[in-house]
């Protein structure tokens, strides 16, 4: 694979700006506030995994709304700051740090977060990336970090550990091995692992069950239905409450805010088929929902991170053609309200899901993440149903010292 980032060797870093402290000799770490700072920021990771065929280099477009405070709903109530380790001139390391006010209101925690966190095979450039989120958080009054975690677990999160061979799904992080070392070099130590389960239905789930799904289905008073896109902001409401109350007690989840919830849901819709987004009701009542969308990885991933060239949007017609030909999926999001898990409800959504990907799109397989290693009831759920293991992300933890 290509490297999607440019060459640095012969580029000066940005100018200072006065928040750069030098870490060890030639090393130093500065905000990535300019527009040209960012552009760094946003290419670096082609630097990292330029001969890793899994990785899947992200549109740099959607990275840089992602971190533009103007743009993404996260800045209403949270704060984040893209930092960049320069050595020699070369851009060597980034990392972002936030802090979610929401997050610590909720749990009563005095906590933040570090997450997109990219480095060389150096200890000295990761501890100084670290260090400098650190200052930041304790700055603002925190005494703890976990990550890696962009903004709150409501978006990419975890330190990919296990699963390496095997390219990552929308809105999925891949990393190289030796990140583990590198964080826990630091003192960081394992909080929570999280799960990636892949589906392929070999022995045909989706017939074997089609029978108790619909027993279900007569004896429960439920029904499961598209999202009606006519509908669209009233429909998103109604799955903004289920998330919220089904997530409430979920080790690191934060509630949605209504800007947030939109947002996103604006994101994934543009791809999903309707018979993709699904909502389980009883007696009109939304109880459960479920969220798979096409891999908008397999479609980008030839694109290396570019929609146009030389302003001509060449990648975006390319983007559009692939979509059509994309054969696999993820399943993001399976909740059910509390008082009606244990019903089969969990169950009768993914085959659902299972039944249209496989038997109307054509879809070869699917991935549902991510799950706590820890949420038993949805793991036994999810491998009763032909769900197999096939990730494992960690997110890490450490107190601040004063």
């Amino acid at each position: 694979m290509q490297n999607s980032g440019p060459s640095h060797s012969s580029e000066s870093p940005p100018a200072p700006t006065g928040n750069g402290p030098v870490i060890a000799p030639g090393l130093e770490i500065r905000e990535a506030s300019s527009r040209r700072a960012l552009d760094h920021f946003a290419r670096f990771p082609g630097k990292i995994y330029a001969d890793d065929p899994c990785w899947v280099p992200p549109l740099l477009i959607e990275v840089k709304e992602f971190l533009n405070a103007r743009k993404h709903p996260f800045y209403l109530h949270g704060a984040a700051v893209p930092l960049l380790a320069w050595r020699d001139g070369v851009p060597v390391g980034r990392v972002l740090v936030s802090d979610d006010p929401r997050y610590n209101r909720q749990w009563q925690a005095n906590t933040g977060c570090f997450g997109m966190f990219e480095c060389i095979d150096d200890e000295t450039v990761a501890a100084g990336l670290l260090d400098a989120a650190a200052r930041w958080l304790r700055a603002r009054g925190r005494t703890a970090v976990m990550g890696p975690v962009d903004y709150s677990t409501n978006y990419p999160v975890g330190l990919l550990i296990d699963g390496f061979d095997t390219p990552p799904r929308v809105m999925m992080n891949h990393h190289p091995p030796y990140y583990a070392r590198l964080l826990e070099s630091w003192g960081l130590a394992k909080a929570k692992d999280l799960y990636a389960w892949w589906f392929d239905d070999p022995h045909d789930m989706v017939a074997q069950w089609r029978a108790r799904a619909e027993r279900i289905v007569r004896r429960g008073g439920v029904t499961v239905r598209g999202v009606r896109r006519a509908d669209f902001d009233a429909e998103v409401e109604r799955c903004r409450t289920v998330y919220n109350r089904s997530q409430i007690d979920n080790w690191g989840a934060v509630r949605l805010t209504r800007e947030e919830f939109t947002y996103l849901a604006r994101q994934l819709v543009r791809f999903a088929p309707v018979e993709m987004l699904l909502l389980a009701e009883r007696e009109g009542e939304p109880v459960g929902f479920a969220v798979t969308v096409p891999d908008f990885n397999e479609a980008i991933h030839p694109l290396q991170g570019r929609l146009t060239r030389f302003g001509i949007p060449v990648g975006l017609l390319r983007l559009l053609r692939r979509m059509r030909r994309v054969k696999t999926a993820r399943m993001l999001v399976l909740d059910v309200l509390p008082e009606y898990r244990r019903r089969g409800i969990a169950e009768l959504l993914i085959l659902r899901t299972l039944d249209h990907g496989k038997n109307a799109l054509g879809y070869t397989g699917a991935e549902l993440s991510w799950t706590l290693e820890d949420n038993d009831l949805i793991n036994r759920a999810i491998e009763k149903v032909g769900g197999r293991r096939y990730k494992t992300y960690r997110i890490y933890e450490k107190e601040l010292p004063g």
